[in-house]
């Protein structure tokens, strides 16, 4: 009788798996992005949710004079106030999270079920947070721009031209521009085609696109409709007389700027609810703190390609 030789063969790879613990990242969001206007802004508190904006009336009635030597023909003068300033109002961008206790309690390792939750539904909430700061029909930027502070491209197109006019608008102490990344993408392809390719700046540790050496701030959130869009740019802070944010301060729970998460209990199906809420607005001091180009093209770079 003749012996089978024994086959060995090694272990493998299905089977060596079971004795493995994988790494585990966790949960990625897509929809997440830098948030750069929020980070761009200067914030201001508002300690009872309310920002009343005094502007002067009638400027052009202040009366100086330029007497020489003879001090004895002083002109007599006041600054008059708006009777009826604007107030801005917070407003809120809430959630309540629900974490049912069992899966609370089986399955927090490696990572926080609760943590976890909490930390995507504030990803989202900070996202609805800075497109409200653009598109609020109340108090967005966009909705805001007085009429005389309005511009068209002539040719519809984002050229360095545009851009320009844009400055012209707002050329006090010019903070940044704003505009989806599409846009820029077509205004960078415009500067190329004409050789003038926009200068590079680090902020915040990322590279930024130029003009004039005003930086170029992109967001997701300007809407692009119908291959149409808008190019902001401001001026910033409460010195400067520009945009400023509001948010409110010392919240129960406060997590953030602004953004508290508050334990809400345990219902009778062992369910955990906790309320997160951000509480914001934005401010225009002034009319030529913001200037906005309109109706911007970002597909006509295509005839160029």
């Amino acid at each position: 009788m003749t012996d089978t030789p024994v086959q060995f063969t090694s272990l493998g790879d299905v089977a060596a798996r079971q004795l493995a613990n994988a790494t585990k990242t966790v949960p990625q969001m897509t929809s997440v992005s830098p948030r750069w206007l929020v980070h761009c802004l200067e914030w201001m508190p508002v300690e009872a949710g309310i920002l009343r904006v005094n502007k002067v009336k009638n400027e052009d009635r202040v009366a100086v004079g330029c007497s020489g030597r003879d001090e004895r023909q002083l002109p007599q003068t006041f600054v008059d106030y708006e009777p009826n300033p604007r107030e801005y109002m917070l407003c809120a961008v809430n959630t309540v999270v629900e974490v049912h206790t069992r899966v609370s309690d089986l399955y927090s390792s490696p990572h926080s079920q609760i943590g976890e939750q909490l930390r995507l539904s504030i990803e989202v909430i900070k996202e609805q947070q800075e497109s409200q700061l653009i598109n609020s029909e109340e108090y967005g930027l966009l909705s805001n721009v007085v009429p005389s502070q309005r511009i068209r491209s002539n040719n519809g197109l984002p050229t360095p031209d545009a851009m320009d006019s844009l400055i012209a608008k707002c050329w006090k102490e010019p903070g940044f521009f704003l505009a989806h990344p599409d846009t820029i993408a077509a205004f960078g392809r415009e500067c190329t085609r004409r050789g003038v390719p926009p200068a590079t700046i680090t902020m915040f540790g990322s590279p930024f696109l130029t003009w004039r050496g005003i930086p170029i701030v992109p967001s997701n959130k300007v809407p692009v409709i119908d291959g149409k869009s808008s190019i902001l740019l401001m001026r910033v802070g409460q010195s400067r007389q520009g945009v400023i944010g509001l948010f409110q301060p010392n919240l129960p729970g406060e997590q953030s700027m602004g953004l508290s998460v508050r334990f809400m209990g345990i219902n009778d199906k062992a369910i955990a609810s906790y309320l997160v809420s951000l509480y914001c607005s934005l401010a225009i001091l002034t009319d030529d703190a913001v200037a906005v180009l309109e109706d911007v093209d970002v597909t006509k770079f295509h005839a160029y390609a």
